[in-house]
């Protein structure tokens, strides 16, 4: 029997039906293909040319993801689709960690069942006789570059995050306010596993869809740009025109204040009462400060006379001795007679 350009043996044996028949064929093309394009996504894990607007250079998950959402091998992004939705689904339905200390507990168990049974029964380990000569350990490179690589896709967010932040693109800030804003209603109505199926089949066929209808969205993009700007235009039109005429009115309403205010200042001036009723008295100033007085107040006169002859030392009597005795009369002691 012949079925298009390859020839398959009708033996009749259910072994070469199920091994050589073109279903299977098909699924080991399938398999090639989809492990080719799964190897061409991980060397596409390259820094890209392209930066930030600020100048910064991008992470090499952004061509790794660029590639992936944009299916440029689309087998490769529906397994990773269809591995993501699987592994939701399972740690939504599967007792997954149950699982895994049942698994623990019983691989434990065993080991320690064989290696007492052969320590009494045969008087040797068997468990113990598996053990490497040296146990297992991580390579220094591997870790490296496992960190790396996970530095590499913390800064992928981050920059990502912050690009979206501060509007480098407006679509894409537009964009992801949509999303969070449907996901703080949604998370109300949707469990959590139910929102992250939802946000896994946006994050995949959004870009499928965009690609698929390219022309059109960005026809309809550039539209709503165009009357994005025009009113934009015109708010800026009339907000300069408004801001004009409030600018001339208040121009206007000082100019009319302070004239008034200097028109009432200066009534107040002239037409103050006080100043009306109360006259002005004129003393007379005194001539002395008018005009200096004809003849000085001290005259030469006024002065006593110079000596003239030298005066002559005169002798003076010591008056000490009295004062002594009229002291030591006072001290004496008044005798009784």
């Amino acid at each position: 029997m012949a079925t298009g350009d390859v020839n398959y043996p009708n033996t009749g044996s259910i072994s070469d039906v199920v091994t050589r028949g073109p279903v299977v064929d098909n699924l080991k093309s399938e398999a090639s293909r989809t492990g080719g394009e799964l190897r061409d996504l991980k060397n596409s894990r390259v820094t890209p040319s392209t930066t930030t607007a600020d100048g910064q250079p991008l992470t090499h998950y952004h061509s790794l993801l660029y590639s992936l959402l944009s299916w440029e091998q689309p087998r490769a992004t529906a397994v990773s689709f269809a591995s993501v939705i699987g592994f939701i689904f399972a740690a939504r339905y599967l007792p997954l960690l149950r699982w895994a200390f049942k698994i623990l507990y019983m691989s434990l168990g065993l080991t320690a069942t064989v290696e007492i049974a052969g320590q009494v029964i045969l008087k040797k380990g068997i468990a113990s006789g598996f053990r490497p000569r040296r146990y297992y350990t991580i390579p220094k490179e591997t870790v490296e570059a496992v960190l790396e690589d996970l530095e590499q896709l913390v800064d992928f967010f981050l920059i990502e995050f912050q690009r979206i932040l501060f509007a480098e693109n407006v679509v894409h800030t537009v964009a992801a306010f949509t999303a969070a804003f449907t996901g703080y209603w949604l998370i109300r109505f949707v469990p959590f596993w139910g929102l992250a199926v939802i946000a896994v089949t946006t994050t995949y066929f959004a870009p499928l869809i965009y690609i698929s209808n390219r022309e059109i969205i960005d026809e309809q993009i550039s539209n709503l740009q165009e009357i994005i700007n025009s009113q934009t235009n015109q708010l800026k039109d009339l907000a300069g025109e408004r801001t004009s005429q409030a600018t001339g009115l208040m121009k206007q309403y000082v100019g009319e204040y302070s004239s008034k205010a200097q028109e009432y200042i200066g009534s107040r001036r002239s037409t103050s009462p006080e100043m009306s009723k109360a006259p002005i008295k004129s003393e007379p100033i005194p001539e002395s400060v008018i005009a200096p007085a004809a003849e000085p107040l001290i005259k030469h006169e006024d002065f006593p006379e110079a000596p003239k002859v030298a005066p002559v030392a005169q002798t003076v009597e010591s008056v000490e001795p009295t004062e002594q005795a009229a002291k030591q009369t006072e001290r004496e002691p008044l005798l009784a007679v």
